[in-house]
């Protein structure tokens, strides 16, 4: 095999892994997974034979057909949750009926196999809701709206509470005041008040 041919195998391959995840996210999968299979056990049970060496054990009832008809209502709800979703809640709603049903009908509701895994799939199509693509194409863009604005609000604030700090925090001085700040206020210089008179010092006052 080449090694071209190799690569468009894979590429096939995830194109339609890809497809299949896209087509499994847009209904309730599991949920009519696990109701079909439940299915099975319900309608299969009834009808087998169990073989013990020479031995036959045959687990029929007398209500295998009301096993066989659960069965095969289990498996079309099933079906019905993977093709037709907008009716998910009445076939997830009808299955955990007839799980309940198969439990005196079926053998013990396929011995609590079918019984269980029909009512988890039940339980499951009720619970499913569909994605809101809307949702996640706006997450980004709110996202980045969000971001650029929360600076822009942070600025204005600093800036309001740097200014009203600034306003607060300054002195107010008038005109003469401001330019005299700094220069040390000289002290009167203290004058003699002794005169000499005739050769005698006089103090005046």
């Amino acid at each position: 095999m080449s090694p071209e041919s190799q690569g468009q195998n894979e590429h096939q391959l995830s194109v339609s892994r890809r497809a299949f995840r896209t087509w499994r996210g847009n209904r309730p999968f599991w949920a009519g997974l696990f109701t079909m299979l439940g299915g099975v056990p319900i309608a299969y049970f009834p009808y087998a034979n169990m073989h013990l060496g020479n031995m036959t054990l045959a687990m029929s009832t007398t209500a295998g057909a009301g096993s066989l008809i659960i069965g095969v209502l289990l498996i079309t709800l099933g079906l019905t949750m993977w093709f037709h979703s907008i009716v998910r809640v009445f076939a997830g709603v009808a299955s955990i009926l007839l799980a309940l049903i198969s439990i005196p009908v079926a053998n013990i509701g396929g011995f609590l196999i079918g019984f269980l895994l029909a009512l988890i799939g039940g339980a499951l199509s009720v619970s499913w809701v569909p994605g809101d693509p809307n949702a996640d194409e706006a997450g980004p863009e709110q996202r980045l709206l969000g971001e650029e604005e929360e600076p822009e609000l942070l600025g204005a604030e600093a800036s309001d509470g740097f200014s009203i700090m600034k306003d607060t925090q300054a002195p107010v001085h008038s005109e003469g005041a401001l330019h005299g700040m700094g220069v040390p206020e000289q002290q009167p210089a203290r004058y003699d008040t002794t005169v000499e008179a005739d050769g005698r010092r006089h103090r005046a006052g």
